[in-house]
């Protein structure tokens, strides 16, 4: 049986079914239903296994379904990493499971997945997608999660989308730090900026679109002018790989109008950043993505592998051949 992640949201109960599968991308999601679970489950007992774990000894989940004392709670049981491994394991159990319930938590699983397929058509099983958030449904946990906050303008809440990149997991942490700043439920603009820490991000931003822009001259001078923080190498990684994943998946896409292709793109791409992908996306094939690509993945393993090394510089490193394979 199919079912929409926002009607959970709003009631995780909405089902009945013992046993549930939630797949897909967004790991923000399926941790918030998780949450949800559990505090409408107080009195039952959590139970969580990995798939590798079950398939290892199968005694491990039997003898807790198989288990049932009138003095203990209820049980429930998170399964992660689910995929079409388990689903023989799962047919076994769904008709003794009582008042036990199964919740299974997968990455994305596509169409021709016997998990996925089986728990969509069964009327014993719950299915529910949970794909990436876009710019309104992030806008709305904003306004859900800071309902009472005076100063939540609609600069402070773009300020807010714009910082987490559609990530519910960042979303969910970045909101968890403006409520503990703010406990007296008063936004102030200039204090948000410097807790996303948002001119330091701003500066990285614009040196990674000129540099992928191959624009030699504003590269130079903004790597002279940017704080580029040794310790958050990973997180500039990030920035930089994110760009090339956009610009793979428009090139995969095989649109002929770079505009069509990035307004096709799921999660859709912020409004203030269309101009700078659009331009980037015409200097950058297939082939110049997946080199680059190569050499952040190389790069990243020698940066957590060695913490002597002097990583703000490599990082500047990196995007100078970025400029440099624009212009190639």
């Amino acid at each position: 049986m199919i079912y929409k992640s926002y009607i959970l949201e709003q009631n995780v109960n909405s089902f009945d079914e013992k046993i549930a599968l939630f797949y897909g991308v967004n790991l923000g999601l399926k941790n918030d239903l998780k949450a949800k679970i559990i505090e409408n489950n107080k009195n039952s007992e959590i139970l969580r296994y990995s798939q590798d774990e079950l398939l290892k000894d199968k005694a491990l989940l039997e003898n807790e379904i198989k288990n049932i004392s009138l003095f203990e709670k209820n049980k429930i049981f998170f399964i992660e990493n689910a995929n079409d491994k388990i689903l023989q394991f799962i047919q076994e159990f769904e008709n003794i499971l009582s008042d036990r319930k199964i919740f299974l938590f997968s990455d994305l699983l596509d169409k021709k997945s016997k998990l996925r397929n089986y728990t969509e058509k069964s009327k014993k099983c719950a299915c529910v997608a949970c794909y990436e958030d876009n710019e309104i449904s992030i806008k709305k946990l904003i306004n859900l999660k800071l309902n009472g906050f005076s100063g939540l303008s609609p600069y402070n809440i773009n300020l807010i989308v714009e910082h987490t990149n559609l990530d519910r997991s960042k979303l969910n942490n970045e909101l968890n730090k403006i409520i503990s700043c703010f406990p007296n439920k008063n936004i102030l603009t200039e204090k948000l900026e410097v807790l996303l820490n948002v001119k330091a991000n701003t500066d990285f931003n614009k040196l990674n679109d000129e540099a992928f822009l191959g624009n030699k001259v504003n590269t130079n001078k903004l790597l002279a002018q940017t704080v580029v923080d040794n310790e958050k190498n990973i997180f500039y990684l990030n920035i930089i790989n994110q760009r090339l994943e956009k610009l793979l998946q428009i090139n995969n896409l095989n649109i002929s109008s770079i505009e069509n292709a990035i307004n096709s793109l799921k999660p859709p791409v912020f409004w203030k950043d269309k101009p700078n992908l659009t331009n980037q996306a015409k200097k950058w094939d297939k082939f110049k993505v997946q080199k680059m690509i190569s050499l952040t993945f190389n790069l990243e393993k020698k940066i957590k592998s060695n913490n002597l090394i002097e990583k703000n510089i490599l990082i500047k490193k990196l995007l100078v051949d970025i400029c440099s394979s624009a212009n190639a």
